[in-house]
């Protein structure tokens, strides 16, 4: 089904393209039929707020298509980018199982469609199917050692380059030799980056150029090039 933006809507998990890669897509038949009657599709434009830091938790949104960005802000406006969400991707998650507010804001960041969950309908279906309770479980683990890895980063990296460096690691595929160059779509600003590695965009914009100069990335247009795989490595373990 066409639908604005451009986006072929999938009213039908079934049919779903991303069914095999993710928490709420590779599921056995009876519960992909389930989860078609207890979801309610939709479409986001642009800088849709999914939901808000703080808010009580209605329930999850599985993205299908698109990007969000998962952020948290200090009282005083500083604000920290805890994860950029793409397709099969479950947000809401912990908040909407431990029933406490979401810990962090969504935010649409290109026009995209989720699918949503509410709470009720979600925790009866985990009952239900318990199959599908065990993945939520695994992956409410694999949140925690994610969110530890981001205080380390944060907290104990000593330097804006080493947690550029290790950011850059990050997008970088891991399939493919250590030596080959990756390269990948750049669709977020400097403002962002700085949002996730904990520093100003001046100083991104500044880690930007001297990358490039060092010949550890390029940019040709939208297209980041990460040039120098194993030299970023090196910086983090000096």
């Amino acid at each position: 089904m066409r639908a604005p933006y451009g986006l072929n809507i999938i009213d039908n998990c079934m049919i779903c393209p991303v069914r095999e890669e993710h928490l709420f897509c590779n599921l056995p038949l009876p519960a992909v039929q389930r989860l078609n009657e207890i979801k309610s599709t939709a479409v986001y434009p642009k800088t849709t707020m999914l939901f808000i830091e703080g808010q009580e938790p209605r329930g999850v949104f599985v993205l299908c298509a698109g990007k969000a960005k998962l952020f948290t802000s200090s009282s005083d406006g500083k604000t920290i980018i805890t994860k950029i969400s793409g397709a099969g991707d479950v947000l809401g998650l912990n908040a909407t199982i431990s029933n406490r507010p979401y810990e962090v804001t969504a935010e649409m960041m290109e026009p995209g469609q989720a699918n949503f969950i509410a709470r009720d309908a979600l925790l009866q279906f985990l009952r239900e199917y318990g199959e599908v309770a065990l993945r939520v479980a695994e992956q409410l683990s694999r949140n925690y050692y994610t969110a530890y890895e981001e205080i380390r980063t944060l907290g104990l990296t000593s330097s804006p380059s080493e947690k550029f460096a290790k950011l850059l690691l990050s997008w970088s595929p891991k399939a493919g030799r250590a030596n080959e160059p990756a390269q990948l779509k750049l669709t977020l600003t400097h403002e962002e980056i700085a949002e996730m590695i904990g520093t100003t965009r001046e100083t991104v914009s500044r880690l930007f150029a001297d990358f490039k100069k060092k010949q550890l990335l390029q940019l040709k247009g939208s297209t980041l090039i990460i040039r120098n795989k194993p030299a970023l490595e090196k910086m983090l373990n000096s």
